[in-house]
Formats: C-alpha cells, structure tokens, sequence
C-alpha cells in the first residue's frame, strides 16, 4: 500500500499541538528515521567544522560530511561515515518512497545507528 503523504501534514500539526486528527504510525516511523538521520549527520558536520575546521561545502554538503568519514584512515571514523550512509539511504526511503517495506525494522535500526554515531562522536 502507498504511502499517503498527507499524513506528515497530520504529524506536523500534531507535533505543533494543532491536531484535528492523531498521525499514523507509520508517519510517525517515517519521521523517526528522519530525525535520527539529521541528528547524527548535523552533529557529525559540526564535528568537521568546529573540531576540524574544514570548511562544509553548500553544495552536495550530505556526501562530503560522509566520504569524509569513510575515508579516514581511522577505523572508529570509518564507521561513522558507513553509518550515516546507511541512515541516509534509510532517510531516502523514508522521505521519498510511496512504499517501504519493513518499516518498524528499518526505524528501530536507524534509530541504533544514529545513537552509536552520536556516542562515536563523543568519544573522538
């Protein structure tokens, strides 16, 4: 079944405490793998900028922060950028695919990657 796209309308209104109807789960799953993408990514490019002062590129700014990552000769570096390539392939489906099979599994692991992301930042 394809995803109504409406329904992050429903979400958004529901996150603003303006709901008329509550969101379904599976908006609210989509977002989830969302979110989780952005926080790791966003911490991981102000890792970049402000630890590393390397100056972030407007332009194709989601590739750069990753290869950056992958191809480090740090293995813990390494797997930070192998893991936000694949919550944003995760976030891809989400945000764009009418339908994404095995949703609840593909959230609870973006969710895993991005905490692991986020404590590897931490530790650098």
């Amino acid at each position: 079944m394809s995803f109504n796209w409406s329904e992050y309308l429903a979400l958004a209104q529901q996150l603003a405490g303006k709901a008329q109807i509550s969101a379904t789960q599976e908006s609210r799953l989509r977002s989830a793998i969302s979110r989780a993408y952005y926080s790791a990514f966003i911490q991981a490019r102000n890792h970049l900028r402000d630890r590393m002062s390397l100056s972030i590129p407007r332009k194709n700014t989601h590739e750069y922060v990753i290869k950056q990552f992958q191809n480090s000769s740090d293995p813990i570096r390494q797997q930070i950028g192998e893991a936000l390539d694949r919550i944003r392939y995760n976030r891809n489906l989400a945000d764009y695919d009418d339908t994404v099979a095995n949703l609840p599994t593909i959230t609870r692991r973006s969710l895993k990657l991005a905490a692991q992301v986020i404590s590897a930042l931490q530790s650098l």
